[in-house]
This record gives structure tokens, C-alpha cells and sequence, in this order.
């Protein structure tokens, strides 16, 4: 075939969207043909049924959806981490209410001017006792800023990404977390949960990397999938929970072992009387290495590079699959 009918009998490429003709399905049916067919064509557009799934709210809060909905809250987190190269992190909890040492000053000074008044009120003089305790714990605020830190510049330094702290991304604790990679120009990632209460995320966590989950399973397992640590401040029931899940993961060696730290050893010795659960039988004795104490950032920091030390890995590890669980 020569030239000239070959370029006569191949057609030119059909445009990707345009027609020249409508389809018979793109124009509802003429009102003339039958006066009733706009009135029902309407009722089908309306209705629930037609919606599409990924756009039906009511379809996807359902029952029979909580499969699709465990999917998406795995899922769009682990595409974002991703696409910021977010290799390994070091997941820090402590508790919401230890705030930073000046706002506790104030509310240890607003108490004491209210008791001036009612010098009589036992609640306000239970309720300062409470603040002078968070004030006194407040010390742990700049102990988690100033760690958080030296995790943002190790590595290659602040635009490394490959080992980054991430909290649950409310205040106290794991705001100072935050807060100090935040403030060093690194990034920071924060997994928020939804609740029945209006709640917000902590400002210091990187916009790109702060994410919302329905199902707490889910935010559990993203804590656990790329962490090389964790470092337990003090807390309360959200910070138990998360310590004691983690410490029975490694136990059972569900995952691989990593290191456990808690710092403010004599809070946790009153909170978690490890030596009372081996003397009782109920855990064994080597469980209670499972974990160590620590009290300042430089102790968290050495410490955690002397147990991969220990190990015979790098704290960092570029090639290292992301732990599962």
C-alpha cells in the first residue's frame, strides 16, 4: 500500500472527551413523549441509591462500610508518610495536661488568688494541690521539647526525614514533642483520633503529616509500623495504654523488640510497680528489662544509641522494612 492510501485509511486519533454526535444518554427523556418521565427522572437523581458510594455519607458510616472504613484509615496516612519519606519514627506520649512550666505558674497563681477569697473551699485547695503538682511536672514539657530536638538534627540534620518523632498529637506532652522538632525545622508527625468531644491537634505538627482516625486499632498499628522507639513520659490512662501494648508486643515478640523509655523514674515507680508483677509470678523476670529509666533528654538520646549499639544496628537504618505487626 502506498503512502497516500495508507494516510487515507487510517483514521485520526477519536478526541478524549468531545463527540460530534451526543450520546442517546446524555440528553433525559422530552417531557413531550411522556409528561410524567421529568417528575420521576428527578425522584431517581434525589435518591440515596443513585448517590455514588464514595460520596454516600450515610452509606459509608454504616455497619456493612466498616471494612471499607478500616481500609481508608490505614490507607491515607500510610500514602502520606510515604510520599514524605517518613522511614522511621520515634513515638513519644505523656500526658495532655503537664503543660509548659509558665502556664502552670499561672494557674498555681490563679488558684492561690482564689483561695485568698475562700480560704475556706476545700475543692480550690484540692484543686491547687493538683497545679503545684503540674507544676512541679512541668519540667517534663522541656525535657520532651528539648529531646525532640535532638532527634529533628540527627541523621543528616533537619530536612532528613528518615527518623522523625510522632505523638498523638494533642497538647501536654506531646505538644512539647512536637514542639521541639517543630521548632529545630524538622518534621513531626501527629495522629489525632476522633471523639464524641470537640478536640484539636497541637499547632507544632508538620500540616502535611498531621491525619485524623476513626478506629483506634488503626492509629495503634501506624505507631507501631515504623517506630524504633518509644519514649513514655508521664501520663495517665492514654499513656498506660499505649506503654503497656507495646510492652506486650515485644514480650510475646509480636514485633521486634525496641527500646522502651521511661523517663521520670520516680513517677513510674509509683505508677508501675514492675518488681511487685515478677515477685507476684506474673510476668518473668527478664520482662523487666524490657524497659528503662531515664530523666533528661541527653539520657534519652545516649541511651537509645547504646541499645542499637548494643543491637548491632544503626538507629537510623535506610534500607530497614518498616516493622510489622
Amino acid at each position: 500500500m502506498d503512502d497516500d492510501n495508507k494516510n487515507r485509511s487510517v483514521p485520526p486519533p477519536a478526541p478524549p472527551l468531545q463527540r460530534k454526535q451526543r450520546l442517546p444518554w446524555e440528553t433525559p427523556k422530552p417531557a413531550q413523549q411522556d409528561p410524567t418521565c421529568s417528575e420521576q427522572l428527578q425522584a431517581i437523581l434525589e435518591s440515596p441509591s443513585y448517590q455514588p458510594s464514595v460520596e454516600d455519607t450515610h452509606f459509608l458510616e454504616s455497619d456493612d462500610a466498616r471494612g471499607v472504613r478500616l481500609q481508608l484509615d490505614y490507607l491515607k496516612p500510610e500514602r502520606l508518610m510515604r510520599k514524605h519519606g517518613i522511614r522511621h519514627t520515634i513515638v513519644v506520649f505523656g500526658s495532655t495536661r503537664i503543660v509548659e512550666p509558665l502556664a502552670a505558674r499561672q494557674r498555681v497563681v490563679e488558684l492561690e488568688h482564689a483561695l485568698q477569697h475562700s480560704p475556706q473551699d476545700p475543692e480550690f485547695h484540692r484543686q491547687l494541690k493538683i497545679a503545684q503538682r503540674i507544676e512541679e511536672n512541668s519540667r517534663y514539657y522541656e525535657v520532651a521539647r528539648a529531646f525532640s530536638r535532638l532527634v529533628a538534627e540527627s541523621g543528616e540534620g533537619c530536612s532528613d526525614s528518615r527518623l522523625v518523632v510522632m505523638t498523638g498529637g494533642g497538647p501536654g506532652i506531646m505538644e512539647a514533642a512536637n514542639r521541639g522538632a517543630c521548632n529545630a525545622g524538622g518534621e513531626t508527625v501527629g495522629l489525632n483520633i476522633t471523639l464524641p468531644h470537640e478536640q484539636f491537634p497541637n499547632p507544632y505538627v508538620t500540616p502535611e503529616l498531621c491525619f485524623q482516625f476513626h478506629y483506634f486499632a488503626l492509629r495503634k498499628m501506624h505507631f507501631m509500623l515504623r517506630a524504633r522507639a518509644l519514649v513514655a513520659f508521664p501520663g495517665g490512662f492514654g499513656t498506660l495504654d499505649e506503654l503497656f501494648e507495646t510492652l506486650t508486643l515485644i514480650q510475646t515478640r509480636k514485633i521486634k523488640p525496641l527500646p522502651v523509655i521511661l523517663v521520670g523514674e520516680s513517677f513510674w515507680r509509683r505508677a508501675f510497680d514492675v518488681d511487685f508483677l515478677v515477685e507476684e509470678g506474673v510476668i518473668d523476670s527478664e520482662d523487666r528489662d524490657l524497659f528503662w529509666f531515664a530523666e533528661s533528654a541527653e539520657d534519652i538520646w545516649e541511651s537509645l544509641q547504646l541499645w542499637y549499639e548494643r543491637a548491632g544496628e544503626p538507629l537510623i537504618q535506610p534500607n530497614d522494612p518498616a516493622n510489622s505487626c
